[in-house]
Parts: structure tokens; C-alpha cells; sequence
């Protein structure tokens, strides 16, 4: 099994110790300790990929990390505090802006919460919404179809980066897009990324996506669940599509395929 044994000797962005999350009082666990921790690097940030089978609780750590959900036991940490006195967005798979705002006031809807002027508000969102290349469409309704699936995903990002862009949590934000546009989703996730030295913690069911986006890969076992493999991605930090043909990154799509599947089998 996979050990986390430094809690106690660096600065950590995130930590998780000892989770367990039972739906029966504690008849049966779905998770079971399980420790989860990602190293704090100013200046610098980290891109990590949590991969897994299908229910093994992926998105459930997400939920603990992003304050969603409490674990029925262990704790959870940001930045060394507890989950309760965080804030950390968090960017789904399902389209989650409020179809009767318009893209500007989605994107700034977090500082409206702080008290933030509109003025400013609306400046600082405006910048994001640049940046997520979604300029023009900033007065539409951030609805399907007025926009697209790609450009509500853009419309969530950008509103994840506005509200805290040093912790970004996202489950399979782009499992629903085509493949045109799922490309196009990464490479301007991993600009946010450089940008703004974001720690990200990535889920997705995509090998190949994990391999391109993240520099380190997690790898999740089921019943009960934790983690048992940890891959280091040796990949350039500047990536793009030549990145795809590299016979590094094949063999690491491939290594990470015999690893899945390998945990698959556990029992």
C-alpha cells in the first residue's frame, strides 16, 4: 500500500488522515484509512491526477476537500487548518452555473459573497473571462444553449480560478465535451495552471489525459478504498499536442494502463 509518511516534516496545501466514510453507522466501510497528501510549492504549484475505478470514492475526496461532505472519520486539512474554515472551489463534470445569471455575474459570484463592489467585481471577472476566452459572450445567460458545453466549463473554471485560484478541484470537467473541444479544455487548463501556480487536484477516467495534464498520478484501489500506487510524470511542464508523440509519454499511458488494471484485480 502506498504511505504518506511525512505530514509532520513540510508545509502541505492539502491533507488527509485516516479517512474512513461509511453509510451504515459503521458497519461497513466504502473508504478505510486512507491518507492523502499534497505538498505545498509556492511559485511553482502542482497538477495531480487521482485515478481509480468507477465508485472506489474519487469524487468523495474531492467533496471532503472542497468542504462538501465530512468523512465519518479522520480529518481533513488546508493549508493546515481545518476543512471548515476553507473556502475551495470545486469544477464538476455537470454544468453547475446559474442559468438565470449571465457569464459576468457567474464568474464574479464568489466575491458578490465576499462584498465586493460590482465595479470591482465585474473588473476582476472580466479579466478571467479573457483569459478563459469567452470575451463578447460576457452578457449572455450561462445556459445550454445559448452557450456551448465547452464555454459553460470555461464559464465554471473561470469562476473556480476568480474565487481561489491556489487550490482548484475538478472532477471529470471535461468528460462530457467532445473531443475537439476536450483538447482545447486541457491546454487551457494547464495555461491556468502556469499562470496562476495553481495546486490542482484533477479526476478523471482518461489515462491519456492524466498522463498529459498531471505531474503526479494517483492511483485508487475499491472495497474498502485507498490509495496503492503513485506515478511520477517525467513529461516536460510545457506541453502540447507534439507532447502526445513522445515515447516517454506513450510508456507512461502504458505503465499507467498495466497499473489500473492491476489494481482492478486487488482484492
Amino acid at each position: 500500500m502506498l504511505e504518506f509518511k511525512d505530514f509532520t516534516n513540510r508545509e502541505n496545501i492539502i491533507e488527509l488522515r485516516g479517512i474512513g466514510q461509511s453509510y451504515d453507522g459503521g458497519n461497513n466501510f466504502i473508504i478505510k484509512g486512507l491518507d492523502f497528501l499534497v505538498e505545498n510549492k509556492p511559485d511553482q504549484g502542482q497538477f495531480v491526477v487521482i485515478l481509480g475505478m468507477s465508485g472506489c470514492g474519487k469524487s468523495t475526496l474531492l467533496r471532503y476537500m472542497a468542504g462538501l461532505q465530512e468523512p465519518t472519520e479522520g480529518t481533513v486539512l488546508i493549508k493546515g487548518k481545518p476543512m471548515d474554515k476553507q473556502r475551495v472551489s470545486m469544477v464538476f463534470q455537470q454544468y453547475s452555473s446559474l442559468p438565470w445569471m449571465t457569464v459576468l455575474e457567474n464568474v464574479g459570484l464568489a466575491l458578490q459573497y465576499q462584498g465586493v463592489s460590482k465595479k470591482e467585481r465585474d473588473a476582476r471577472a472580466m479579466e478571467l473571462i479573457d483569459l478563459v476566452g469567452l470575451k463578447g459572450h460576457e452578457y449572455k445567460y450561462a445556459q445550454y444553449p445559448t452557450l456551448s458545453g465547452g464555454q459553460l466549463q470555461r464559464v465554471a473554471i473561470a469562476r473556480s480560478v476568480l474565487a481561489n485560484p491556489e487550490i482548484l478541484l475538478m472532477d471529470e470537467p471535461f468528460g462530457a465535451l467532445d473531443i475537439r473541444t476536450r483538447l482545447k479544455m486541457q491546454d487551457l487548463l494547464t495555461s491556468i495552471w502556469r499562470k496562476y501556480n495553481s495546486t490542482i487536484v484533477f479526476v478523471t477516467h482518461d489515462i491519456s489525459e492524466a498522463v498529459y495534464l498531471g505531474e503526479d498520478i494517483y492511483i485508487m484501489k475499491s472495497a474498502p478504498s485507498k490509495f496503492v500506487e503513485h506515478i511520477p510524470v517525467n513529461l516536460p511542464i510545457e506541453r502540447d499536442r507534439t507532447t502526445k508523440r513522445d515515447p516517454i509519454y506513450t510508456e507512461l499511458v502504458h505503465k499507467v494502463e498495466d497499473k489500473m488494471i492491476a489494481v482492478a484485480e486487488m482484492k
